[in-house]
């Protein structure tokens, strides 16, 4: 199974530690943050980032501050967002192939479906190097 990429809310910092020390022992990408304010920033940042965004979050319910309009914003905007270009879609997905295969070209280049010559194309195109 593939690493899952986690944001946790959980505004206990011992709970929260033990969870995502849980999860990172178990081979997956953990972000943890101690509100609703937080949770929703860090999912609006992932919305435009080159990164993945969260596969799952794992939610404490009972936080005292806990704003579920702005979370269930964050999670699906009423807008959907403007499409990127191709050359910008095309950019992300090189970056992300890289840095899913830690900079390594020929499994860079396996993965996205190119020639190695091709994806150095890409990075030189791109200022990826």
């Amino acid at each position: 199974m593939d690493p899952l990429h986690l944001l946790i809310v959980e505004h206990d910092p011992a709970r929260r530690r033990q969870l995502s020390d849980t999860l990172r022992a178990s081979g997956h990408a953990v972000f943890g943050v101690e509100d609703g304010a937080a949770a929703a920033a860090a999912l609006s940042a992932q919305a435009g980032a080159a990164m993945p965004a969260f596969d799952a979050l794992v939610l404490d319910l009972s936080l005292p501050s806990l704003d579920l309009a702005r979370v269930r914003e964050a999670l699906a905007p009423a807008e959907p967002p403007t499409p990127d270009s191709l050359d910008a879609a095309e950019r992300r997905q090189v970056a992300l192939a890289l840095a899913h295969t830690n900079g390594n070209r020929r499994q860079a280049a396996h993965l996205l479906g190119i020639a190695r010559s091709t994806l150095l194309n890409k990075i030189r195109r791109y200022g990826l190097a």
